[in-house]
């Protein structure tokens, strides 16, 4: 069995948001394997089924990003899951440019909020995560406003296409193992 969280902050003013860039991932895994997430549990919504034959949870922390550890915590302990062997969590990147991923086993937050809380959480950085490169922000920008900003419509096509991208990363961590995804995904623009 399998945690697949990704990382946004609830509320309408923040859909679409490049900080939202996992919660996109997980709306579009939701509708390719028919996979609701509306249940309320784990301090986010989620959702249970199968891909690829293997059962998954969907998960969307409600917590607001700085706090998705505390979600993610919850839902790991309800299900007894290992997080350095099922779980997966798919979250945005400013370090990479719209649209690109990168698959990593382990690693640190890079000054990721939403993963220095996981991290809090779970006791380690050892974890599967797909991050989806939003774009740099440009110099004028406050960090806050540009990764809670929207895409631009040139951006937005890439992101929709990289979302689908992050999906499919993730159910190859599933099913064919980490080593696998970063072979596929790395680098692929």
């Amino acid at each position: 069995m399998y945690i697949i969280a990704g990382l946004g902050n609830p509320t309408k003013q923040y859909e679409n948001t490049r900080h939202n860039a996992g919660f996109c991932v997980i709306d579009y895994l939701s509708e390719k394997y028919n996979i609701p997430v509306k249940q309320a549990g784990y301090k986010g919504l989620y959702g249970s089924g199968y891909i690829e034959g293997q059962k998954v949870i969907l998960l969307k922390p409600q917590t607001f990003m700085n706090l998705s550890g505390e979600s993610i915590r919850a839902c790991i302990d309800f299900y007894k899951i290992d997080p350095e062997e099922e779980m997966i969590v798919i979250y945005d990147d400013i370090s990479l440019a719209p649209g690109q991923l990168r698959v990593r086993g382990k690693g640190s937050a890079g000054g990721h909020n939403g993963i220095k809380n996981i991290i809090l959480h779970t006791g380690g950085q050892k974890f599967p995560r797909v991050r989806v490169g939003v774009g740099e922000k440009p110099a004028e920008y406050d960090l806050a406003d540009y990764v809670l900003g929207h895409f631009s419509k040139e951006d937005q096509k890439l992101m929709d296409e990289a979302f689908k991208e992050a999906g499919a990363a993730a159910v190859t961590i599933m099913t064919e193992g980490i080593d696998s995804a970063m072979n596929k995904f790395n680098g692929k623009k």
